[in-house]
């Protein structure tokens, strides 16, 4: 074999291998609305299916859910079987509303998972600073089976009145993933953070990892906003979901929504999915 036909081989083989060991990791976060009686017909019954039937279209690698009561965590798990998903209540096991991470159980196993609470005690069920309610963080370590990756996941829901528990429960996440992450594993941290881009929190986590939205590569598709308080007659602009990802990693994203998917003029939450698709190379 000549040189030339060694370097075409050497180019094709790289090529080959390039796009054979790429991965594509689809995630989503949605705050799904707590299961309360007073939502009327936006209440969780009259929900679920079409929530249920949209995560499967889309079929997310990964998805966390905040706001969810154990009664919805079933729901979820007993209709999306190609899933299985770890998390805690904000009461206890089995107590109260919770940020699951469900995953594609033929994809990925977890290595390592825990819940802690966004406060001076995370490792005790607490309430932490001036929040409303006791608040957590859902994380797990992933392992991809076909390529054997491993990548973090975080998971949280920032309390809706504490300004100081906003602002340190992102700091309490960021420590603890620091404290975790000792081997520089990509991590993909998400959730409702009840708090919009230009807010100072936000501002400063964005010089620790990366937006979803602004790093895609392609244009973000969809609304600018993601909570839309079952008004389905009105654009939908304020923005408080997010996906970040950790910097200088592994990690690309190549597609950002937010989906606005309704039926009969209904949503099938108050808030709207952020969908990222993600490349790891």
């Amino acid at each position: 074999m000549n040189q030339s036909k060694k370097i075409i081989y050497s180019v094709l083989f790289l090529l080959m291998s390039v796009y054979f060991n790429a991965q594509t990791l689809k995630v989503m976060t949605y705050n799904i609305r707590l299961d309360i009686v007073s939502d009327g017909e936006n209440d969780w019954n009259h929900r679920k299916d079409y929530f249920t039937s949209q995560i499967q279209f889309y079929e997310p690698d990964i998805f966390g859910v905040q706001e969810a009561r154990p009664n919805q965590v079933i729901d979820i798990a007993s209709s999306l079987l190609q899933y299985n998903n770890v998390g805690m209540g904000r009461e206890g096991i089995g107590k109260g509303e919770s940020s699951n991470i469900f995953y594609n159980k033929e994809k990925f196993r977890v290595k390592e998972t825990s819940t802690f609470w966004l406060s001076e005690t995370p490792n005790e069920i607490s309430k932490g600073w001036d929040a409303a309610f006791n608040r957590v963080c859902t994380y797990a370590l992933f392992k991809d089976l076909k390529t054997k990756q491993l990548f973090w996941v975080f998971n949280t829901h920032l309390d809706h009145i504490g300004e100081d528990a906003r602002t340190k429960g992102i700091q309490l996440i960021l420590s603890k993933i620091k404290e975790l992450n000792t081997k520089k594993y990509p991590v993909i941290f998400m959730g409702d953070f009840n708090s919009e881009p230009n807010e100072n929190r936000i501002v400063i986590l964005k010089k620790v990892m990366d937006d979803s939205r602004e790093i895609s590569q392609e244009k973000p598709f969809g609304p600018s906003g993601t909570f839309n308080n079952f008004i389905h007659n009105q654009p939908v602009t304020k923005l408080i979901d997010y996906i970040f990802i950790s910097k200088n990693s592994i990690l690309k994203v190549k597609k950002y929504a937010i989906l606005s998917d309704s039926k009969d003029l209904r949503y099938p939450s108050d808030h709207l999915p952020v969908y990222v698709e993600i490349n790891f190379k």
